[in-house]
């Protein structure tokens, strides 16, 4: 005799399969979702934008904050369980599907100034933690072929020689802030198309500059630089299609926004940052970005 075919006596089978599972994992500590991540998963890491650090109180500004306040970043996002990666760790998640640290927070330092390495390197290796550094590579090649106008806190910029330590120190990770696009004169503003610039013209311009830079770094400090960051965060449309051509993964902007990672790899270009001013510390970016319901 055949017995009836019963959808509803299967589907009560299959829930309480499902329950047994869940509740034999809960106990082992297995994983009860898949551990690959879907197409549409994302994660939101803030990106704290830094320039120049001096003692002078004084100097304070938009682009300038004191050791003091460098350090006090520094000792909140330890006491708050931050974790600082870098851009290989961020490519990585995006790529590779590799984890990100709960609370990640990826500071970042633009221009390459001298002062970086004298007062947040220390600062950083006192901490344990990490940072992204942007050198321009024109006044890198300056100031190393000049030495009598080195170590000024004010003005002068990192040699070959301090990149190299920074980079072999487990702190630094060195990215590509341009050449000579740093500039703001004569009708340019940073790697941003000039006004009439055909765009052949315009890619040939900005990859032979980005080229120079790649080429120095790799020749001088050993290192391949993945991501370029915009300087001013001027940005044209075509600058994607070369940085992608000559083998960048990712760039930053000085937009103000939360970087949104998927693994979809255009989720890498043009992430966002937030700038710190002497008048806003890392505690109060943090409650921005918390409050703008991206993490």
């Amino acid at each position: 005799m055949y017995r009836v075919f019963s959808p509803r006596r299967y589907v009560r089978v299959a829930v309480a399969v499902l329950a047994l599972w869940l509740t034999i994992a809960t106990a082992l500590h297995l994983p009860v979702t898949p551990t690959a991540a879907s197409p549409t998963e994302s994660v939101a890491v803030p990106i704290i934008m830094y320039h120049s650090i001096l003692g002078n109180p004084a100097r304070q500004g938009a682009y300038v904050i004191t050791p003091q306040q460098f350090e006090g970043d520094l000792q909140y996002l330890q006491a708050e369980g931050y974790t600082t990666v870098v851009m290989a760790d961020l490519i990585a998640y995006v790529k590779e599907g590799k984890p990100l640290p709960d609370k990640a927070v990826v500071l970042t330092f633009d221009d390459g100034y001298y002062n970086n390495y004298h007062y947040a390197h220390p600062l950083l290796q006192k901490y344990g933690m990490k940072a992204v550094i942007s050198p321009i590579a024109v006044w890198s090649e300056h100031y190393s072929a000049h030495p009598d106008e080195c170590d000024r806190d004010n003005y002068s910029h990192l040699t070959w020689e301090q990149l190299r330590e920074m980079a072999g120190s487990g702190v630094w990770e060195i990215q590509n802030h341009s050449y000579d696009l740093h500039r703001n004169d004569g009708g340019q503003k940073g790697a941003a198309k000039r006004k009439g610039e055909s765009d052949e013209d315009y890619r040939r311009r900005l990859k032979d500059d980005l080229a120079t830079a790649q080429e120095l770094l790799q020749e001088q400090v050993g290192v391949t630089p993945t991501t370029f960051a915009y300087p001013f965060g001027a940005i044209s449309t075509v600058s994607q299609e070369v940085l992608a051509e000559m083998g960048f993964c990712a760039s930053l902007s000085c937009e103000e926004r939360t970087a949104t990672l998927t693994r979809d790899p255009a989720c890498l270009w043009r992430l966002g940052r937030y700038l710190r001013p002497a008048n806003k510390d890392v505690k109060a970016i943090l409650v921005t970005a918390d409050k703008s319901g991206l993490r």
